[in-house]
């Protein structure tokens, strides 16, 4: 169920928006600013530059229009989607996850690697540290055995620590997860998970961005995945993140969105641990 699938986005108007997608400066507001201004990608990007100057947009984005680049990286993206098992969600495609339709700021575009039906099936969202401790990991596997079991997705960001326990311990209930990343697919971050990305497609599960496929993972790219993190779930459960960590942006921006959430500041089988968060 790829874009290319559905007759409300025909080829040209979808290598538009692959092209309008890779311009510098032009995120999730300005794409659909354009399309609205404009009313496709494609007249968006023959319209004159004074017109996208007229919208206070940078002249960075509408003088790369016709950059070489730009133009290879669409198509690049079009021969993907020709292979099996790789698709392309659009904001106004039938088959865009209903719960990520209702935040602020949805992603226009949303690549899929893997099993597509997954992303508009309930999940929860386990996340935590990069550095978590033994008692941690053992707390974030055990949850997400018993969510998967239950018929949950396991929903993360494929990041080292939590978020890795909690898709493999799905895996290995013979449930579903999704991994949620903060750069291209074809672009994997970390390499570590490389192999437990591998092991996710071939066990029906899914990977999930929406930036360019070979876009690289910038540190801006994570507090905007995890918006796609709780966006995507129903609620949030939070294994040992500190204050400073980025698994907290996630929590508030659930909160936000109207979703639950959890958390599990220290080891449960101790008396007394220490909340880190609130």
């Amino acid at each position: 169920m790829s874009c290319a699938e559905f007759t409300v986005c025909p080829p040209a108007e979808l290598e538009a928006r692959l092209r309008l997608q890779r311009l510098p400066e032009i995120g999730a507001q300005r794409f659909f600013k354009l399309i609205q201004v404009f009313g496709s990608a494609s007249a968006a990007l023959s319209a004159p530059a004074a017109a996208w100057s007229a919208l206070g947009l940078p002249q960075a984005a509408h003088e790369a229009r016709r950059c070489a680049e730009v133009r290879d990286g669409a198509g690049a993206a079009m021969r993907w989607l020709e292979q099996p098992g790789q698709h392309l969600l659009m904001w106004d495609d039938p088959g865009y996850p209903a719960l990520l339709a209702e935040i602020p700021d949805p992603p226009p575009l949303l690549f899929v690697a893997g099993n597509l039906a997954l992303v508009d099936k309930p999940q929860l969202a386990v996340i935590g540290s990069r550095r978590a401790t033994p008692p941690a990991l053992g707390t974030a596997a055990a949850f997400s055995r018993s969510l998967a079991k239950a018929g949950f997705v396991v929903t993360s960001g494929l990041a080292l620590g939590i978020d890795g326990a909690a898709h493999q311990a799905a895996i290995d209930a013979g449930g579903a997860t999704i991994g949620v990343l903060g750069s291209g697919l074809e672009k994997l971050y970390p390499q570590r998970h490389r192999a437990l990305a591998r092991r996710m497609l071939e066990s029906g599960s899914a990977l999930v961005s929406e930036f360019p496929l070979d876009a690289g993972p910038q540190p801006g790219n994570f507090p905007r995945r995890n918006r796609i993190i709780s966006g995507l779930s129903l609620g949030v459960l939070v294994v040992e993140a500190s204050l400073a960590s980025g698994s907290l942006i996630t929590a508030r921006l659930a909160a936000e969105q109207g979703r639950e959430v959890f958390a599990i500041p220290g080891s449960i089988h101790h008396p007394g641990p220490r909340a880190a968060i609130s």
